[in-house]
Formats: structure tokens, sequence, C-alpha cells
């Protein structure tokens, strides 16, 4: 996969996640909550993640927990409004 290629994919897990449990991603950023930095920070965060099969697959079947192992779990649950 080249690097363009894994980087479109985890920017898609990123939008995907976030979005399956309450995150607008696109919101958060017109809003300030968000700047572009935090934005590519997390699908670079996403890009080195362990198991992106397993997290695509939860997203296609319409799982909304966050797993364990997402490094963009804080940031998604902030966005979300689920952590202070």
């Amino acid at each position: 996969m080249s690097f363009w290629s894994k980087l479109t994919r985890h920017e898609s897990l990123f939008s995907r996640m976030a979005g399956q449990n309450d995150a607008d991603l696109d919101l958060a950023m017109q809003s300030g909550s968000l700047t572009p930095e935090d934005y590519r920070a997390g699908v670079l965060s996403c890009s080195i993640c362990t198991d992106p099969d397993q997290c695509e697959a939860g997203l296609d079947r319409g799982d909304h927990a966050i797993p364990g192992f997402c490094r963009n779990r804080k940031i998604i649950e902030r966005l979300a409004g689920s952590t202070p």
C-alpha cells in the first residue's frame, strides 16, 4: 500500500470512528474545537494503529464502542462530549 493510500484509509477510519460515536470532525473544525493540526495529528496517529483491519470490521458491523486500542479514543470522546 502506498503512503498516500495508507493515509487516505486512515483518514477514513478516523472520520468513520468519530462519526459513529457522535463526534463530527468537520463541525468541530468549523467551531474551533479541533484545529487542522489536531486533525492531521489524529490521522497520522491512526496511521500507526496496530490493527486497522479490526477497526474497519467493527465500523462495518456498526459497532459504536471505540476499541481499547484506538489511538484517537480521547479526542473522539472529547468531541462527542463524553469526557470533559
